[in-house]
């Protein structure tokens, strides 16, 4: 298999899915070096080279089966259909040269004809994937060209557009055709599905074939639901004749970390209804079950908050699931998250440091600003949160699933890692963490970090409200820690040692 475009959304889900299934992979890329992030870089072969620049694609197409032509150059410029354009002849004609079986293409859904037969007017980015497909196939190689709406799934640039515009906007004024437009989205894992399906597979060479989810809706719907899924409170959607796709997309940029090309092209879609035809169905030739899009909206956002809260997404395997954020998505991909971070050094040994971190809240407290942290327990108890009443199970060890004031002890690994995960009443999820690593003389190196990932705009405002007291609070806070393990170390006379400072009785 050859795969052009494994360093984008789905090219980088699809490359682990194909080695999975036990085929060998080769890459043609731009970049080589952007493929090292990935944790199955070594398993594949890598080409590079530019699918515009034909000489470079010389030797990539040798011994190929089956192309998987990804790439596409949405937001990079006004000539962007004439790139793409290019990129696919060449790709048609190095395959034709090197005798490849199958081209598969994965496209825009969009009908070409109105209900009269009538041409009918195509955004400039539909128009465009369409055309590629045209071009590949009018080369001698048969193509599968698979033809999707809006992909469901973390890392997605509509699923993200979605998500910033229902996560930020609690009412919104919209053109018309969000309320008029059809669209069926499908998930990410049934498009991986569907490109493993059709390689090889002799009843959909030459075919062009919709791929949708089992739900077709609109966008307003969309909207609505999204906000069902993800908790929020019910959104509030005014269509309106005025506005012009143009202003949508200012609105949209100023509202969601898309580039502005990217968004451009993505709103002048949103026009034309996209929605699977009975004809053309993959489900003719490769029938299965697929996810409607409620439970592609909650797949996505099964585990959003751990993009950054904890390292297990970034290891992704290649049993990972493709909804989820991986660590080379888009830098706008992914859940809103807020951080505050701190490091210092200390002299004292991990274990020392970390023991000493171990044995914050409870009588103990939180060694700064105390007043603070006992009016924040005293506002969670008046709006029916636990407050700092929990208090902990024990004065100086912690266990994972402990309640710790209105904290709860989510991960422990001694002496490197201590998270805990906030319980009291907020407008999104937090978390507070240390992490420690041995230094050569000794002592360690301690990040602190404060995670939030915010609910709606009102989560948003929180954060910002906090920020000063974040500034005053957190850094104080990481350097008494440390100040602490250093007396307690020189208070045993080593670095080591099990013995706990007299105010460690508390």
């Amino acid at each position: 298999m050859l795969v052009i475009g494994a360093t984008g959304y789905v090219g980088g889900r699809l490359t682990p899915r194909l080695l999975a299934e036990g085929h060998r992979v080769r890459c043609l890329v731009r970049r080589p070096p952007k493929l090292t992030a990935r944790v199955w870089h070594e398993r594949v072969e890598v080409h590079k080279g530019d699918v515009t620049d034909a000489e470079s694609l010389e030797g990539a197409f040798d011994d190929i089966d089956v192309v998987y032509h990804l790439v596409h150059s949405m937001g990079g410029g006004d000539d962007f259909a004439e790139v793409d354009r290019k990129a696919a002849a060449n790709v048609a004609e190095a395959a034709a040269a090197a005798g490849v079986r199958q081209i598969v293409y994965l496209g825009g859904l969009g009908d070409e004809s109105d209900p009269s037969g009538a041409a009918a007017a195509l955004s400039p980015h539909l128009e465009s994937r369409h055309e590629v497909g045209r071009v590949l196939a009018s080369g001698s190689v048969p193509v599968t060209e698979l033809r999707a709406a809006v992909i469901i799934g973390s890392g997605s640039a509509s699923f993200e557009m979605l998500r910033s515009l229902v996560e930020v906007l609690p009412a919104m004024i919209t053109p018309s055709w969000v309320r008029r437009s059809r669209c069926q989205p499908i998930a990410i894992a049934d498009v991986l599905d569907d490109l493993v399906g059709v390689a090889g597979l002799e009843d959909a060479m030459g075919q062009v074939l919709d791929i949708g989810g089992t739900d077709v809706v609109t966008y307003q719907e969309m909207m609505v639901t999204f906000a069902e899924v993800a908790e929020l409170n019910r959104r509030i959607v005014v269509p309106v004749p005025l506005i012009s796709p143009r202003l949508s997309t200012h609105w949209v940029n100023l509202v969601t970390p898309l580039p502005i090309g990217l968004a451009r092209e993505l709103v002048s879609s949103l026009v034309n209804d996209v929605v699977v035809r009975d004809d053309h169905d993959i489900n003719r030739v490769l029938p299965r079950e697929r996810l409607g899009f409620r439970e592609a909206i909650a797949d996505a956002l099964a585990r959003i908050e751990d993009r950054e809260a904890s390292t297990s997404w970034s290891d992704a395997s290649l049993a990972s699931r493709p909804a989820e954020p991986w660590n080379y998505d888009p830098s706008w991909a992914g859940a809103t998250l807020y951080d505050d971070v701190r490091t210092r050094t200390t002299t004292a040994s991990p274990e020392r440091t970390f023991r000493t971190i171990e044995g914050v809240g409870g009588r103990r407290s939180w060694y700064v600003a105390d007043p603070l942290w006992k009016l924040r327990g005293l506002i969670d108890k008046l709006v029916g949160g636990v407050g700092l009443s929990r208090g902990r199970r024990d004065p100086d060890e912690l266990r994972v699933g402990d309640a710790l004031d209105f904290w709860r002890v989510e991960e422990l690994d001694e002496p490197t890692r201590l998270r805990l995960r906030a319980e009291m009443r907020l407008p999104g999820r937090a978390w507070l963490e240390w992490r420690l690593r041995g230094l050569p003389d000794g002592g360690a190196e301690v990040t602190q970090r404060a995670i939030y990932h915010p609910k709606g705009l009102a989560g948003r405002a929180y954060w910002w409200v906090l920020w000063p007291f974040h500034g005053v609070i957190f850094p104080r806070m990481l350097r008494r820690l440390v100040a602490e393990a250093e007396e307690k170390a020189a208070a045993a006379g080593s670095n080591g040692g099990r013995a706990r400072s007299p105010v460690a009785a508390g």
